[in-house]
This record gives C-alpha cells, structure tokens and sequence, in this order.
C-alpha cells in the first residue's frame, strides 16, 4: 500500500476507476495521513442541486483507507469494516479536500478520521472509519 499511494502521486499508476469515475485525486500522502481533492460540479448532485452525500462518503473512505494503507507492510491489504460519518455543510459547486489521519493503528485493527473542507477551509462534513489488516498468501 505504501507502494500504491507512492505511485499513484508519482503518475506512475492511473488512479483507481472510482477515483477516475466521481474525480478525486491523491495529492499528498505520508505515514498515516493522506490528503485528496476533487472538484465537485453538477455531475455530483442530488435531486436537491447540491453535492450527493455519497460522494463525500467515496472521498472519505478513499482518503481514510489511503491512510491506514500507508502502515501496513507489503504482504498486507486493508479492508473497511465500518464508516461513519456527519455532514456539517451543503455544498453546489466547488474544490473539495479531504484531509485524513490515521487516529490509533493496533496489530490488525486501525482507527482513521477524515475532515472534509471546502478551498475557504469550512468543514463540510467529518467522517471515520475502522479499517482491518488482511495478511495475503505468499
């Protein structure tokens, strides 16, 4: 994982089809933290004009996973095991950025949060998630 997310800033890996399909992008990733922004237009909208809460979720997850991925050794996957998260702010149109950080990483179980900001840097929406580790057959 720490290979994928290097590659995918390095532009030496495509982004994965749902980041290409709703349009966010990695821009910065280190140990534990990731940051991804997409820009959010009327292709993401609900029947009410604004931006679909699930494509907030996408970016979360993406972004949460991305995050605990950058801890586990390369015989290692991730997979979610449980989201949360809370909406703070509507949004139509606009650069989304979603910041997130690994909270508390045990042997096989990790524990992320995602803040999700619009480029004037008001809190759209904070999300969590609980991630597993998956050993993989050598």
């Amino acid at each position: 994982m720490k290979k994928f997310a290097n590659a995918l800033l390095e532009g030496k890996l495509p982004p994965p089809p749902v980041a290409q399909l709703i349009g966010f992008n990695l821009v910065s990733a280190e140990y534990g933290k990731t940051i991804f922004e997409m820009y959010a237009d009327k292709r993401h909208h609900n029947p009410m004009g604004t931006l679909h809460g699930g494509i907030l979720c996408d970016i979360a997850d993406a972004a949460m996973a991305t995050a605990f991925g950058t801890t586990v050794d390369e015989n290692e996957s991730i997979t979610t095991i449980s989201f949360h998260i809370d909406f703070m702010k509507s949004l139509v149109e606009g650069k989304v950025i979603a910041k997130a950080r690994v909270i508390k990483r045990g042997r096989t179980i990790g524990f992320m949060e995602c803040d999700l900001y619009t480029e004037d840097n008001e809190l759209i929406a904070k999300a969590t998630s609980t991630c597993k580790v998956i050993k993989r057959k050598p």
